[in-house]
């Protein structure tokens, strides 16, 4: 067995999971093990699982998938049929009974909140009462597994607030629903009461309802794994930051281009007659 970091953009893909007649992160990978004649057992290779899956728009940076590979599978190797937006770049031998999914013992996820003008401190006292042993069934779809422990942290770095959620797994659009509600109150917009209403027993009526945030400034940043010691794939590496930089710097040019139309129409004298 073999673990395999990866790291995607989100942004082209409907979600890790599959589904019928829309791409999907997983998808891509199995298709990729499949042209690089990867042995299959059905579907997909034996032992196939994966850390999480995040959502449609949701990026990674240490997703991980671990199967029966073959020794000559480098994240190099993997990366060869890989579409530039998916990345292999480390990989750790596992034991033959490891799976990616429940040996996680804790996932990390942070959201780039654009919020220039809110206080950190005030988003910190959201996190504080926000974080540790709840049950958040108000906060996520799911009917079962909604009890979570849970840290956050808020850094500031230029406009963004950058939220991290940490906890051993992570109910569906939680963290999403999470930023919502820390969102408002660090703008001021509602209240300590309005957290201990979404964290107690009761369930919310509609118009109360969190919604989640939008998914492509979301991350999952770590996954950890304690018996495991992954090693860094010196070209795949230098591939991943190649693809990146470039998509780094398309999306800085299209923002400065939406920029400029904003401010163009800012300046512009609107007349009654026009």
């Amino acid at each position: 067995m073999r673990a395999f970091r990866i790291a995607y953009d989100g942004s082209p893909f409907h979600g890790f999971q599959r589904q019928p007649d829309v791409s999907t992160v997983a998808d891509a990978l199995l298709s990729a093990l499949r042209e690089l004649d990867v042995p299959f057992e059905g579907d997909t290779p034996p032992g196939y699982a994966a850390a999480g899956r995040t959502d449609a728009g949701v990026s990674a940076l240490a997703q991980t998938v671990a199967f029966e590979a073959p020794e000559w599978l480098s994240p190099a190797a993997f990366n060869s049929a890989l579409p530039a937006d998916i990345r292999a770049w480390a990989h750790a031998d596992t034991p033959n009974d490891f799976h990616a999914t429940h040996d996680a013992v804790e996932r990390g996820y942070t959201y780039s909140l654009y919020a220039p003008a809110v206080d950190r401190a005030r988003a910190e006292e959201g996190a504080d009462l926000l974080a540790g042993k709840h049950d958040f069934h108000n906060l996520t779809p799911d009917e079962t597994g909604t009890v979570r422990d849970l840290s956050i942290t808020v850094d500031r770095d230029g406009p963004f607030l950058e939220l991290t959620f940490r906890a051993g797994g992570f109910a569906r659009q939680l963290v999403r629903r999470l930023v919502t509600l820390l969102a408002s109150f660090a703008r001021g917009n509602s209240d300590r009461d309005r957290i201990e209403r979404v964290l107690g027993p009761g369930s919310l009526p509609g118009p109360e309802g969190v919604a989640p945030a939008p998914p492509e400034p979301l991350v999952l940043t770590d996954v950890v794994y304690p018996d495991l010691s992954f090693r860094i794939d010196g070209d795949a590496i230098e591939s991943a930051r190649d693809v990146f930089g470039q998509r780094h710097e398309q999306l800085r040019s299209r923002a400065r281009v939406a920029r400029s139309i904003r401010d163009g129409i800012a300046e512009t004298e609107y007349r009654p007659d026009q």
